[in-house]
């Protein structure tokens, strides 16, 4: 029933009325791709330095190719697919989509990605929290009874960054289906859990709105390229509001160039998740190290006693991990990304030596 309500959903209704009147600004290659190209004022003798990717022409404003290549890949269409500069350029679109500046509202769900929050206060959004459970799952009544008309946007993140554990499927289902505005799924470590992408349920949910990212699994973060995974029309609204030539060249040519080399992708996911857990169990021979958060994602969240002198004498001696004690339930707790085999051995080496 509840799938069916979501079917009907009036999405342009949760549209701000400036968005839905929005003349989008039309680009000379939205008009014409082929042919003799006098129409953008570009340098037609070229950029002083050789490449193969005619660098002095503009790129496509859509990205069809990569759109088409991803959507092959996550099981979707292709009108389901938008690309951003990260998921930053997605998120921040999201934001000025639904919300009115100074009215409007985001609910978040601390400890979690602060960039939502960023977002907001950048486009003067209030943000509404409901902070996950000690162990670090949503409570999904208290997020329902925190919602009004006006909080626009739910941002959840699974696996979640900092605390690297999958939400759990039924409490994300739950509040898709009974959110009463747009639910933002952030799933930039989803290759490294056991949990499968829920993208391909943007058919069935027309609020839900999936982002992934080069950054994490293709070991693409210098590319800057994100992934919004929606219905056609959110996604339609998407390429409206945003830049005319958001994604480079450079940028489509570095990802489309890594769908050659998904064998490679899917060995290195499994060397980290051997690397992770070998980590894993090496902190938790430490005496000083209270818990190990279990992890679904490229990073691991432990506990341990005097987390922030640990934190400053590790960066003293070179070794640079992340110090997340401020956090909501994070009280003494380090987030270290896991790193080549040698680096790992070199964290575990001076984290002993400063232990003992």
């Amino acid at each position: 029933m509840a799938s069916e309500n979501l079917i009907t959903m009036n999405i342009k209704s949760l549209l701000r009325e400036n968005i839905r009147n929005l003349v989008p600004y039309r680009s000379a290659r939205d008009d014409y791709n082929e042919g003799l190209l006098l129409d953008a004022n570009e340098n037609s003798l070229g950029a002083p330095i050789r490449n193969q990717l005619d660098l002095h022409r503009y790129p496509s404003p859509t990205q069809d190719a990569l759109r088409k290549k991803i959507a092959s890949w996550r099981g979707v269409d292709f009108e389901n697919i938008f690309l951003g500069v990260g998921s930053d350029e997605p998120i921040d679109l999201i934001i000025r989509m639904f919300c009115e500046p100074g009215d409007d509202s985001i609910l978040t769900t601390p400890p979690t990605y602060g960039m939502y929050k960023v977002a907001a206060n950048i486009n003067n959004v209030k943000v509404k929290e409901v902070l996950l459970t000690p162990n670090f799952h949503l409570q999904v009544d208290e997020i329902l009874k925190a919602s009004d008309s006006k909080t626009k946007i739910l941002f959840l993140c699974s696996p979640n960054n900092p605390t690297a554990n999958n939400l759990k499927k039924t409490d994300l289902l739950k509040l898709i289906s009974k959110f009463p505005g747009i639910v933002v799924l952030d799933e930039a470590y989803i290759d490294f859990s056991g949990q499968e992408s829920m993208a391909d349920l943007v058919q069935q949910y027309p609020n839900l709105v999936v982002l992934q990212t080069f950054s994490k699994s293709f070991g693409l973060a210098g590319i800057r390229l994100g992934i919004a995974i929606s219905n056609p029309e959110i996604i339609e609204v998407m390429l409206k509001v945003k830049a005319p030539y958001n994604i480079n060249k450079l940028t489509a040519d570095m990802a489309l160039k890594a769908f050659d080399q998904m064998p490679v992708m899917e060995l290195n996911i499994e060397k980290i998740i051997d690397e992770r857990d070998y980590i894993a169990e090496q902190l938790s021979y430490a005496d000083a190290v209270e818990k190990v958060y279990p992890s679904d994602a490229n990073f691991l969240l432990f506990k341990i006693k005097n987390a922030k002198e640990v934190y400053q004498k590790l960066a003293e001696k070179g070794v640079i991990i992340r110090y997340r004690g401020n956090e909501p339930h994070c009280e003494d707790c380090l987030r270290v990304t896991i790193g080549m085999p040698d680096e790992n051995i070199r964290f575990l080496k001076t984290l002993k030596e400063i232990l003992s």
